[in-house]
């Protein structure tokens, strides 16, 4: 699993995990250490099609950072 993006709480994971999801694409969120940040992973073969799909769902200041 490879990180797609980083959102900057778990609603806004939950968010980016259901475009996803709507996408077709697996995802898993993590803990970002000590933040309120989460990490959303998907598969590697997925991740181009991932970012795309977090682009097109989002607004561009939602997300926190890309890897």
């Amino acid at each position: 699993m490879v990180h797609a993006a980083v959102a900057g709480d778990v609603h806004e994971a939950e968010e980016i995990e259901e475009i996803l999801r709507g996408a077709g694409i697996d995802a898993q969120l993590q803990a970002e250490g000590d933040s309120d940040a989460y990490v959303i992973l998907v598969r590697e073969t997925d991740l181009e099609r991932a970012q795309d799909a977090i682009e097109a769902g989002t607004e561009p200041d939602d997300l926190v950072a890309e890897p």
